[in-house]
């Protein structure tokens, strides 16, 4: 909170310096965004919000709309692409059908640390902005989860353990994943995870200790296994013509906001990560690293997965891959 105080502050003065406009000629902009308003990305968007609206000196407000309430996840991106609404919040990787490099952080045990997670996306982010100009959108920021892990209702020792297991999933790796572990896919948005636990449509996920936390998924499921396969990220977009239609001094208060934003998303979720996994423990749930056994063949599917993402993506993907590990 404290340092949330100060980036409100450092925005504020980037505000007045560039004399945006004032609330004489105020614009509203509403961002909708997936999670609960309680999980990290809400916040940290919350308070770039506030950000923004405090630097331009209510020029510009920002409006967020969290759990999906203004859009669901899956049309968020499409809403702001086509101007239904001028910013939003999407999980990166839910669109890696549409674009194989969306799905770069999505890739079992490539980046599997924050360190490792934050390299990654500074070789990708060029190329992944160059595909989102294509698509009438600009990049602000982005932030990541904390590392992925998986969640069961029994104990698992091995991927033989796993199969026929419904399995939620969020994006087309999450889908491939539970293919190659014998488990059956089914396509679940955030918003609805608890939905369906309770119901029996689902039987497991991977995800972070943060949306299982936000979730109360103890009420349903008893194990979480620290597999740590990746990080995947969430960003926030604008739609170029709305982008197009601020002056300047309005622009450069938005994307000092969005760094500011970036920075505390990253630390939130390297702190929310030991917060979440001991709130699993206190809801009743078993959270242990995974058997020997069961990681290495785990590792085996991002093996397979790597190679699959690099035949999609050709010499983009491969540029990537390399400036990553040059770093």
């Amino acid at each position: 909170m404290r340092l949330m105080k100060s980036l409100l502050a450092t925005a504020a003065g980037i505000g007045l310096a560039a004399s945006v406009a004032t609330s004489a000629s105020a614009e509203t902009w509403d961002m909708p965004m997936a999670y609960s308003a309680t999980n990290f990305h809400s916040v940290t968007g919350a308070e770039f919000g506030k950000c923004v609206t405090k630097g331009t000196g209510g020029g510009l407000e920002i409006v967020t709309h969290p759990s999906g309430s203004l859009f669901k996840g899956n049309d968020i991106k499409r809403a702001v692409q086509t101007g239904q609404a001028p910013i939003g919040e999407r999980l990166l990787s839910a669109h890696q059908n549409e674009n194989a490099l969306f799905g770069v952080d999505s890739i079992p045990f490539l980046a599997n640390s924050f360190e490792q997670s934050e390299k990654l996306w500074k070789a990708a982010r060029p190329e992944i902005e160059k595909v989102l100009d294509e698509q009438n959108l600009k990049l602000l920021y982005a932030v990541p989860w904390p590392p992925q892990g998986l969640y069961f209702k029994k104990e698992v020792n091995e991927v033989a353990d796993m199969k026929g297991v419904k399995f939620r999933s969020y994006n087309s790796a999450t889908a491939r994943l539970a293919e190659l572990a014998g488990m059956l896919p089914v396509q679940v948005e955030a918003a609805e995870i608890s939905q369906a636990f309770a119901t029996g449509v689902a039987e497991s996920m991977v995800s972070s200790g943060a949306t299982g936390y936000d979730r109360k998924v103890w009420e349903h499921l008893t194990h979480f296994y620290e597999v740590d396969s990746w990080l995947p990220r969430n960003y926030v977009i604008v739609n170029k013509d709305s982008w197009g239609g601020l002056d300047d001094g309005t622009k450069n208060v938005v994307e000092a906001c969005a760094e500011l934003a970036s920075y505390a998303g990253y630390w939130r979720s390297v702190q929310y990560t030991d917060f979440t996994l001991n709130g699993l423990r206190a809801g009743g749930m078993t959270v242990a690293p995974a058997s020997d056994k069961m990681q290495g063949e785990l590792i085996g599917f991002g093996d397979i997965m790597t190679k699959e993402w690099l035949e999609k993506t050709g010499d983009q993907g491969k540029a990537i891959i390399d400036a990553f590990k040059a770093n």
